[in-house]
């Protein structure tokens, strides 16, 4: 344990999990887009649901999306400073089942046009957990550089991921791999230690049998 734990995130209230990782889970999902979000519907599930409000979940989210973090004091505004910068919000009910209590489903457009779905948990103390990407399991803390690789399961992928970040001299923390089913679709997880190059990551998506990358990048 350390001091953290104790005393917890350094945030805007009122909540570690409500207000401060509702931030953490919208700024994750606009480094996730890689751009501005144009038009974001934001659906609640359990107690985010039922008392998000209250605790300033909705406005946390929002914060987040505009790149802001828990301790932005602009965040009890956010949703006017969303509105002045063109930003269209909505927000509904999940239909998720069995999810984590304090859950947000997040279905973005960049100003590009660029799609992404985004699953994110808080887990308490401001610790979230990414569960979802695009319908498909993740899992991820976002403390770390994370590079999320959609291809076909087929073989050599991991073998290329890996060599890719080998050759970068990128550490790989830790690695989780998913497939829907046997030469389906598949999703590597990989955290890393360091972050990974833009070049090897334009690499990937141009690999065969690689349908997406989307990189998670720490750096401001």
């Amino acid at each position: 344990m350390n001091i953290f734990d104790i005393i917890g995130p350094v945030m805007v209230g009122p909540s570690s999990s409500h207000t401060a990782g509702a931030v953490k889970i919208g700024y994750i999902a606009r480094k996730l887009m890689g751009e501005e979000i144009a038009e974001a519907e934001i659906l609640l599930y359990g107690s985010f649901l039922a008392t998000g409000k209250g605790h300033g979940t909705n406005m946390a989210l929002v914060a987040g999306l505009m790149g802001m973090k828990p301790d932005d004091n602009r965040i009890p505004d956010s949703l006017n400073i969303a509105k002045e910068r063109g930003m269209q919000v909505t927000f509904g009910v999940s239909d998720l089942k069995e999810a984590h209590p304090n859950t947000a489903q997040l279905r973005l457009t960049g100003v590009t046009g660029r799609k992404l779905e985004v699953v994110g948990e808080s887990i308490g103390g401001s610790r979230i957990n990414i569960a979802k990407i695009d319908g498909i399991d993740t899992n991820f803390s976002g403390d770390y550089p994370t590079l999320v690789v959609h291809n076909i399961d087929q073989p050599g992928h991991v073998s290329e991921v890996t060599s890719m970040l080998a050759h970068k001299s990128v550490n790989i923390a830790a690695m989780q791999l998913y497939r829907s089913n046997r030469g389906g679709e598949a999703v590597m997880v990989v955290e890393c230690d360091q972050e990974v190059p833009q070049e090897g990551i334009k690499w990937l998506e141009k690999a065969e049998g690689v349908v997406k990358v989307t990189y998670l990048s720490l750096e401001d």
